[in-house]
């Protein structure tokens, strides 16, 4: 058996293998051969000295080549202007902050950064005494509680993934690309939240988030979703061409008018009714935090969505807008599905038919929204109370009944 003595003494007797002579310097290229060097001296010998690595470090830095950074960089260039600046195909500065051009885009930032909050913040005591109560909820309660946890769950991720994969790398304009940043923390709080009402309440963690895979109200949005990112997570994709920005827009109303615009509402609206009637209190009340986030995530994807349109009216031609009214028309009728799956029979004051009323009302609203014509004529609201919640003029502060020393749901022993 192998001691510590004898690993020393292995040492000890075997000498060092040399190191292989380094090529010479005139047939490495130029911008390798500095490092290069620096390797070699490192390898000359085990134990280099501080002064070695410094006086190594030192001669890289003499030997930097700045050329193949200046491209990107555009050294030297002249400050960025406003009028430079562009929502896509910019060739302006994108590490220059200000000055803005969008300050809207920055106010939405400094807004959500004001609105931040964390899943744990919220009480769940009751929330798991009425789950495992078996007169807690009906059937129907529970049958909204879970599709609405599994279709969230994962939608949340994915919206996430085509922020970061897709849609921050093909926007130009910094102010823009923070409030991106910031929305994409905030989707991860959202999945935190759903994965916290989950292992709070006990569920079958795999069978919740593997809805999308398995249930096939969820999955025909979630299918639905991730073929507008296609083409733009393809990291050779590049905008520049009518075709490939249209592209691009196409994914940002996909996921902005549609995703978070229209797959959203019945799920949220199916939870918040149950918190209007003291249940699920607690996981009604990460949802108002949530539906607030994603109020603001919907309307800096319109704007964001409308100056591209602005300042590139070419492509927002005849046939592209209908096939945006397509989109909608598309994602109104998954979401009936959905409410209709979730809601065989009437429960929590509403049913199919009513939601089925309220989603060609927040279709129309999208496409007013866009510049394109409502296509359900006469469609009304059924349910006012939603309206209250969304706009964010009168919303209350939810943080006022924030409960801020409690043990969480998760932790808690029932038995």
């Amino acid at each position: 058996m192998l001691t510590w003595d004898d690993y020393h003494s292995e040492d000890t007797l075997k000498p060092a293998r040399p190191a292989p002579p380094p090529p010479p310097v005139e047939d490495i290229p130029a911008a390798t051969a500095a490092p290069s060097a620096t390797v070699s001296e490192a390898a000359n010998g085990p134990a280099a000295t501080s002064t070695d690595l410094a006086a190594a470090a030192a001669q890289a830095l003499e030997q930097l080549d700045v050329a193949p950074g200046l491209e990107e960089l555009e050294m030297g260039a002249a400050r960025v202007s406003v009028d430079e600046k562009a929502m896509i195909n910019a060739r302006a500065d994108l590490n220059q902050l200000v000055p803005f051009k969008y300050d809207w885009a920055w106010q939405k930032y400094l807004d959500g950064c004001a609105n931040h909050w964390m899943p744990q913040e919220i009480n769940m005591t009751a929330d798991v005494a009425t789950w495992k109560s078996p007169d807690g909820l009906s059937e129907d309660e529970r049958r909204i509680v879970m599709r609405s946890l599994g279709y969230f769950s994962t939608a949340d991720s994915l919206v996430a993934n085509n922020l970061v994969l897709a849609i921050y790398r093909l926007i130009t304009n910094p102010e823009c690309r923070q409030y991106l940043l910031r929305q994409a923390f905030e989707e991860a709080i959202h999945t935190h939240a759903y994965q916290y009402c989950i292992e709070s309440l006990g569920m079958d963690e795999g069978a919740v988030f593997n809805m999308y895979r398995e249930v096939p109200s969820v999955a025909r949005k979630a299918a639905w979703s991730l073929s507008h990112t296609h083409h733009l997570s393809d990291p050779t994709f590049h905008t520049g061409t009518p075709e490939t920005d249209q592209t691009l827009l196409r994914n940002l109303i996909g996921f902005y008018a549609v995703t978070e615009g229209i797959f959203f509402y019945c799920g949220f609206t199916q939870i918040l009714s149950m918190g209007r009637r003291n249940k699920m209190t607690g996981v009604a009340e990460q949802f108002q935090y949530i539906l607030r986030d994603e109020s603001m995530h919907l309307n800096f994807g319109i704007d964001m969505i409308n100056q591209i349109k602005l300042e590139n009216p070419h492509l927002w031609t005849e046939t592209f807008q209908q096939e945006v009214i397509q989109m909608i028309l598309e994602g109104t009728q998954l979401e009936i599905e959905y409410a209709r799956d979730t809601m065989p029979r009437g429960v929590l004051g509403m049913n199919a038919g009513m939601m089925e009323e309220y989603l060609h009302f927040i279709a129309n609203r999208r496409l007013v929204q866009l510049g394109l014509p409502e296509q359900f004529p006469g469609a009304q609201n059924p349910f006012p109370w939603m309206s209250e919640i969304m706009d964010l003029r009168k919303e209350k502060n939810f943080f006022e009944t924030r409960v801020i020393e409690y043990q969480t749901g998760g932790a808690l022993n029932w038995d």
